[in-house]
């Protein structure tokens, strides 16, 4: 069950993925963006065949813990591991995206997320690290952020 829910500025500000940004540049991702809150076991995204949890948007887990399922495998990430973050786009095969405990995440539209990188909002070691770890369950996968 995802339960729209809201973004607090003061709270933002300490979540891994973010605290390099400053306060103009959290309110532009609070404005542009959506956060939920999540009971365990909920699917944040799956794939493949379920287009409407299949998109391009960026997943970034604020607060609680996720797994990635894929292959009979779990993968499990907190909001500081490499996993924070994901994106139908770093997959291949069948795959599902689930909470594991009580969750708060964020979606960013693909369009809004290269308008931040655009801008020069500092994800890049993130994305990074992110990429990698992806990369190491997945193989490469077309390059899309």
């Amino acid at each position: 069950m995802m339960k729209p829910s809201v973004t607090y500025l003061h709270l933002l500000r300490h979540t891994p993925f973010f605290t390099s940004l400053n306060t103009s540049q959290l309110r532009w991702t609070i404005d542009h963006s959506r956060e939920w809150e999540t009971a365990p076991g909920t699917v944040i995204a799956s794939g493949p065949g379920d287009s409407a949890m299949t998109d391009d948007s960026i997943w970034i887990l604020l607060d609680g813990r996720w797994q990635l399922e894929e292959n009979g495998h779990s993968h499990p990430a907190g909001h500081a591991d490499p996993g924070k973050w994901f994106s139908a786009n770093e997959a291949s095969g069948t795959w599902r995206l689930v909470t594991t405990e009580h969750s708060y995440v964020m979606r960013i539209t693909r369009e809004d997320m290269d308008i931040m990188l655009a801008k020069n909002f500092t994800f890049d070691s993130h994305l990074r690290d992110g990429k990698a770890y992806y990369r190491m369950l997945f193989g490469p996968v077309a390059p899309h952020l």
